[in-house]
């Protein structure tokens, strides 16, 4: 693919396979995962396919499939070679990318699709949550073969479940009950349900620099951020998308970056403390944009994927500048 003037960039093909998610490793510098799906996720089979960057490009470095849709992908926080995806199937999958064979586990408890999956940040916490369609999120501990809790209360699809980067046994959720929840899972309990939309909320994020801060995304376009010591309105709101905001990212090394991804085919780089936020869109997609993330290790590298079977792995221009 040639880059835009300015933009370092690379593209991988995933040929028959639709992409959902995509997360670097926060241990192995230019190594990542994506998650995707036969048939769009409607149907079909999944792959997770372990890609690494060298010099020559972007290659395979592990692939494996699973019987049905994965959705999501989530590295673990102990464990260079470990990550965790979820499925259609309503189960979440166990890999080991130091074999060629898997799953190591696979833990069947949700009843609907698993959408989404985080591995705790928290050194020494060998905590996942996971989010599923069964209107439930569960806790796990990767080395014990069921779930040590789950947590009731939304009143539709769980879209996403994020760790708070911050906050010991803290997790946040957004489901298609146009609510945002924090949970401790001390107490097994939700700690603040926030209306944050009128709409589907699909995604949420913690931001890195606050751990009062976090954003949502939903149907209706918007971004909006929500300081939890007051969540009676949003302490912004970011207008643009054209289509539901799929997935949002805070920036690992700025405080007020984020980037956000969308049916609309793009990704969006915002920086919320300016009078115009939007500080660029990239329009290298061509259909409904799904999995971001951020390098952890190279403040300009941005990865993301789409239906279109690619996975680009590029530099935005705004992160070629001082913000």
């Amino acid at each position: 693919m040639a880059a835009p003037p300015g933009r370092w960039a690379r593209s991988f093909r995933t040929p028959g396979r639709h992409g959902y998610a995509v997360e670097f490793s926060p241990y192995l510098p230019g190594r990542l995962a994506c998650a995707a799906s036969q048939y769009y996720g409607i149907a079909g089979s999944g792959t997770l396919v372990v890609l690494d960057q060298n010099e020559s490009g972007v290659g395979v470095f592990r692939s494996f499939e699973w019987n049905d849709g994965l959705f999501d992908v989530t590295w673990s926080e102990n464990n260079a070679h470990l990550l965790i995806t979820c499925s259609g199937d309503g189960s979440l999958q166990l890999w080991d990318t130091a074999k060629a064979t898997g799953p190591l586990q696979v833990y069947r408890e949700h009843v609907q699709e698993v959408y989404s999956v985080d591995w705790s940040q928290t050194r020494g916490e060998q905590l996942v949550v996971s989010g599923s369609w069964d209107q439930t999120a569960k806790l796990w501990d990767p080395a014990v073969g069921k779930s040590l809790c789950t947590f009731m209360g939304h009143e539709g699809v769980i879209y996403s479940t994020i760790w708070s980067p911050h906050i010991p046994g803290c997790f946040a959720s957004a489901s298609g009950d146009q609510t945002l929840r924090v949970w401790d899972v001390k107490t097994a309990r939700v700690k603040i349900v926030i209306p944050a939309h009128q709409a589907e909320i699909l995604t949420c994020d913690w931001c890195k620099y606050n751990e009062n801060l976090l954003v949502t995304g939903a149907v209706d376009c918007s971004l909006r951020g929500w300081d939890l010591r007051n969540v009676r309105q949003p302490v912004f709101e970011l207008l643009g998308h054209s289509y539901a905001v799929r997935r949002v990212k805070f920036s690992p090394f700025h405080a007020s970056l984020l980037a956000s991804c969308s049916y609309d085919f793009t990704v969006r780089f915002w920086d919320f403390s300016k009078p115009d936020p939007l500080l660029e869109t990239v329009e290298h997609h061509t259909e409904f944009t799904c999995g971001l993330d951020l390098s952890l290790d190279n403040p300009k590298q941005v990865a993301d994927c789409a239906w279109d079977e690619t996975v680009k792995i590029y530099t935005p221009l705004c992160l070629t500048v001082p913000l």
